[in-house]
């Protein structure tokens, strides 16, 4: 029996998403994204470390690349923004210079209009200047909007790197929901391993006991095999899953550690469609991030609409310059400045069309994530409610097929019937296994996806699954 595992695919959108549904893929790898990697923070630790589902999450926030990614990119936005500031605030500058010269006034005056008997060489002497000089921007209506497009833009980064958080909650929770479904699968195996290991040697203790065929135990030994060869894959599989927990959530290289919470069938109450739509427009971070960027782009086309007006604007400088510098006098320069664009070469008119074109993109991204928003919320209900169904019929499902491979082990052992039933039985009770753990493990990815599509990942999250957090 080939053994297949259920590999999650992650669809990171711009503003946000949710993990797709799990498929049963043989072979099948993650599709890479900075959500699935990690900083391991610190070393590893002597012995086996205990980690529950809220520690795991807790880890996650400190350490996922995606997540302290995103920090940086916000820290980019808040330096943008003081950049964008700076063109409304006053510019103080100092200098200080001492040099030495020597004029030709003829250059200054004009040749041959100066006395015959004045020299037309002056210096050389000496000149030290020390002086401030101040620009104050006193309107510019073009930097005041860029500026409140650079705030809203930090706004943006921010909300992004809250839904970033969620993301990672998302992120996390599968990776440990996977880790359990594989603890669950080398439980399950093992105790088929068992219930075969039991069977061969009746099988084979009825052959010596002249009342089976060889061929019994022939088909008890190729199902222990199989069992054996299953195990092996399985183990395989959840060392795996282990090593992609840990690196999602960056534990030091070599940390072993083991799953301290189980996450079992915990039915939950589901909100209605309109209540879990009105929460998600309400707390989706990447709603509110494209709503922000809808904010910042209006203003940028303001700003480059306000190329066209006038600034005005003051210069003084203020200083001591003399020679030498102990004989230095105190002068001083103040200026009103008023400028007014005549002919700018088009290219006010180029920069309002490209901010045109970007207000229109983000309008049009955010009527599509308004769209898509509803689409994940609907979709995450729909499928909650029908895994929850799943994982109910699949449970009864193991317990019937666990009756019945105990019946046909008792008919077989009472030599009513060969072991093939028995064989095929015990084929029974393995996929009833399977189907249970992926049933369960769907069931409670749903609670995260929709938790993700309402925007409560990060606070309700953990509660969803029936866990606190720590």
């Amino acid at each position: 029996m080939k053994h297949f595992a259920i590999i999650p695919v992650f669809f990171i959108l711009p503003f946000g998403g949710t993990v797709a549904r799990a498929q049963q893929t043989p072979g099948a790898s993650s599709v890479q994204n900075p959500f699935l990697g990690s900083v391991p923070r610190g070393k590893a630790s002597p012995g086996t470390l205990r980690l529950t589902l809220g520690e795991a999450v807790e880890r996650g926030l400190r350490s996922n690349l995606g997540l302290l990614l995103n920090s940086e990119e916000t820290k980019v936005a808040r330096g943008n923004r003081w950049q964008a500031l700076s063109r409304l605030l006053p510019v103080v500058e100092g200098t200080v210079s001492g040099s030495q010269q020597q004029i030709n006034l003829d250059t200054m005056v004009g040749p041959n209009t100066l006395p015959p008997t004045f020299p037309t060489i002056a210096g050389p002497f000496h000149v030290f200047d020390a002086r401030a000089y101040v620009s104050v921007p006193l309107l510019n209506l073009s930097a005041l909007e860029g500026e409140r497009s650079a705030s809203h833009r930090v706004n943006s980064a921010s909300y992004t790197y809250r839904d970033a958080r969620d993301t990672v909650v998302l992120a996390v929770g599968n990776a440990y929901l996977m880790a359990v479904a594989g603890k669950a699968r080398v439980d399950a195996v093992r105790a088929e391993l068992t219930t075969a290991q039991a069977l061969y040697q009746l099988a084979l203790d009825r052959e010596h006991a002249g009342l089976s065929p060889e061929i019994d135990t022939l088909r008890a030994l190729v199902e222990l095999k199989s069992r054996q060869e299953n195990l092996l894959a399985t183990e395989n599989g959840y060392a795996t899953e282990k090593l992609n927990l840990a690196r999602v959530i960056g534990l030091p290289n070599s940390q072993a550690f083991e799953l301290a919470t189980t996450v079992p069938y915990r039915p939950m109450p589901t909100e209605t469609l309109e209540e879990a739509l009105a929460e998600a427009y309400q707390h989706r971070s990447d709603y509110q991030a494209a709503t922000a960027t809808v904010a910042a782009a209006q203003a940028q086309l303001r700003a480059a609409q306000a190329d066209r007006y006038p600034t005005i604007g003051m210069n003084a400088n203020w200083g001591d310059i003399g020679s030498p510098p102990s004989e230095a006098h105190q002068t001083y320069v103040i200026a009103g400045t008023l400028r007014i664009p005549i002919f700018q070469g088009r290219r006010v008119h180029g920069e309002v069309m490209a901010a045109d074109a970007r207000l229109r993109q983000a309008q049009d991204r955010l009527a599509n994530l308004k769209q898509q928003i509803d689409y994940e919320v609907r979709t995450a209900l729909m499928n909650l409610k029908t895994d929850a169904s799943q994982v109910v019929v699949a449970e009864t499902n193991t317990t019937l097929a666990a009756q019945t491979l105990e019946q046909a082990r008792d008919r077989f052992a009472s030599g009513v019937a060969d072991n093939l039933e028995v064989v095929q039985a015990q084929q029974t009770v393995a996929q009833a296994d399977e189907t249970y753990i992926a049933s369960l493990y769907r069931y409670n990815l749903s609670k995260l996806n929709l938790a993700r599509a309402m925007g409560v990942a990060e606070r309700d999250g953990l509660s969803f699954l029936g866990e606190k957090k720590p």
